[in-house]
């Protein structure tokens, strides 16, 4: 979209503003109708038993993933992208997680608890998560199949080959570690149940900022680049751009050289 967008716009009188603005607004509600149907439909999922004991490395030593729910019966799993060799997460990652924070003591009202996990050892994710200034509780599963078995983790053989299984299907991604959500229930018996995962663009319903952004003239203003998140930084990288992977793990190899671009790819 062009910088100067009020070159393109249709400026109209009030009461014709007014008439576009009401027809928008049916579409709108109409849309909210949908959004809700299809939250009860991801409601109305059948579950999976979970059968596997996982074993993470969180702050306070070993904990299950029954552990993870703390008092709550719910649990929310951000898959973040930050594999055991780089020097720190993902910025797309991070620019969703810079949204989580807040909704940890209202999420605690509803019977839901919240945990990042990662395949990083425990010390760089304490150092990464001490950088941001995050609260989220956040756990290494570096020595346990969780990421595998909920496919946000791919071997370099199955990056060799061209294609991974990821958000169901097989397709290609850039990197060895990938960004999804999964939803556990855990009954009074301890029984846990894998109720929901999403991945790729099913992640941005917890971005804030792009429904601000989608609220604008300009939107996300991300057509004219490469991949559209390839504006995103942490967000204490904003001023220099810098990146401490100089390989860009979680970048594809088709990405611009210079860190100073200031951009990251769209999920598949």
């Amino acid at each position: 979209m062009s910088q100067n967008t009020n070159e393109h716009a249709n400026v109209v009188s009030q009461a014709e503003w007014l008439a576009a603005r009401k027809n928008l607004l049916r579409k709108e509600k109409e849309f909210t109708r949908l959004r809700d149907q299809l939250s009860r439909e991801r409601r109305e999922l059948p579950w999976e038993k979970v059968e596997k004991k996982y074993v993470f490395a969180g702050p306070g030593g070993k904990e299950s993933l029954g552990d993870l729910f703390g008092d709550k019966s719910q649990l929310i799993v951000y898959h973040f992208m930050f594999g055991p060799e780089w020097k720190e997460g993902c910025p797309s990652c991070s620019f969703n997680m810079d949204h989580t924070d807040g909704a940890l003591v209202h999420l605690a009202q509803r019977d839901v608890t919240f945990v990042a996990i990662s395949r990083a050892a425990l010390p760089q994710i304490q150092a990464f998560k001490k950088r941001m200034g995050w609260r989220f509780k956040w756990v290494s599963s570096n020595q346990n199949d969780f990421n595998r078995d909920y496919h946000v983790s791919f071997t370099k053989d199955e990056m060799a080959k061209g294609k991974v299984y990821y958000n169901y299907d097989m397709l290609e991604f850039p990197s060895e570690e990938a960004p999804g959500l999964s939803v556990f229930y855990k009954d009074p018996e301890g029984d846990i149940f894998h109720t929901y995962s999403t991945y790729a663009r099913g992640t941005e319903i917890a971005v804030g900022t792009y429904s601000y952004l989608d609220l604008v003239p300009k939107g996300r203003d991300e057509d004219a680049l490469a991949f559209t998140m390839l504006w995103v930084r942490h967000h204490d990288r904003y001023s220099d751009g810098y990146l401490a992977d100089a390989n860009k793990p979680y970048w594809p190899a088709i990405a611009p050289d210079s860190a100073s671009d200031g951009r990251e790819p769209r999920r598949p």
